[in-house]
């Protein structure tokens, strides 16, 4: 089956690498044209124009800066009978626009989020793997092309689920980095190697994690009381301790205030014997 890759950044020469070593043709189409020199040299065809790289074949696979980049990139494009599976980093509500345009335009379309960096992607026991949303149709008669990369996920048929899965995991990755970052500046400057304490660290948050099967359960029932260990009463008032360490060891708590304020006014509005789930409602607007 011929493929059509537009987009020749880290990610995107890294997934043109694996379809070209899967023996699948390819036609590539970058705004540098010198990204494209190497997989020329690897077996690609290189196209002058994106809408040149589109007419190469009916797989159409997109991966650019944003979603305007997409855009200006098809707009001259004849997607009439394609099928479009857009990998470009995006938002829910930019999917779903993305999905009618090109609905509108006679294609098929699927949404992705690759939750991979590119020196996963074409090695399968990295745990690498995209979501993807929209065609159900087109998921399941594209799946074998699609997983050689990485392993293909079925988000829904919402165009914009396999963006917000993948803003939602990643927003839980940068709440992990701050809890992390925190961690090693109160270390800092003190006799603690911070190789050492990395394994202590890693073992802490990955015994913690479950909680989240926990407060999901809490949030599908309504009863954020549920199964509570450490309430939020005893929770807030052990903030104080951390504040108060982090003062002592001349670090900012500006990564952890936001959290503890949230806590605090969950507490304030009388929900003491709850566990952290009743933020969800605080910050649900």
């Amino acid at each position: 089956m011929e493929l059509t890759l537009l987009g020749l950044g880290a990610m995107g020469a890294a997934l043109a690498r694996t379809w070209l070593a899967a023996g699948y043709p390819l036609t590539v189409w970058n705004r540098t044209s010198s990204r494209a020199e190497p997989l020329e040299a690897e077996g690609a065809t290189v196209a002058a124009t994106a809408a040149e790289a589109v007419a190469g074949g009916r797989l159409v696979v997109v991966c650019l800066l944003d979603d305007a980049s997409v855009g200006e990139a098809l707009a001259d494009a004849d997607l009439t009978g394609k099928d479009l599976v857009n990998l470009t980093t995006g938002t829910p509500a930019q999917a779903r626009a993305r999905a009618a345009w090109a609905q509108d335009r006679g294609a098929r379309f699927l949404d992705g989020g690759i939750m991979a960096v590119p020196p996963m992607i074409g090695v399968p026991e990295s745990g690498g793997y995209v979501f993807y949303s929209g065609s159900r149709a087109l998921f399941d008669e594209r799946h074998d092309v699609l997983a050689v990369p990485a392993a293909a996920r079925f988000a829904g048929a919402d165009p914009g689920f396999a963006a917000l899965h993948d803003v939602a995991l990643l927003s839980a990755m940068t709440g992990m980095f701050a809890g992390i970052s925190h961690a090693f500046a109160l270390i800092r400057g003190e006799d603690l190697a911070p190789k050492e304490f990395a394994p202590l660290l890693v073992d802490w948050l990955t015994a913690m994690a479950p909680a989240a099967y926990e407060i999901a359960s809490q949030l599908e029932s309504g009863d954020y009381t549920e199964g509570v260990g450490s309430n939020l009463a005893m929770m807030v008032e052990g903030n104080a301790t951390l504040l108060r360490t982090a003062e002592e060891q001349r670090v900012s708590a500006e990564l952890l205030v936001p959290f503890m304020d949230l806590m605090a006014r969950r507490l304030a509005d009388g929900h003491g014997d709850e566990g952290t789930a009743g933020v969800v409602e605080l910050l649900t607007r």
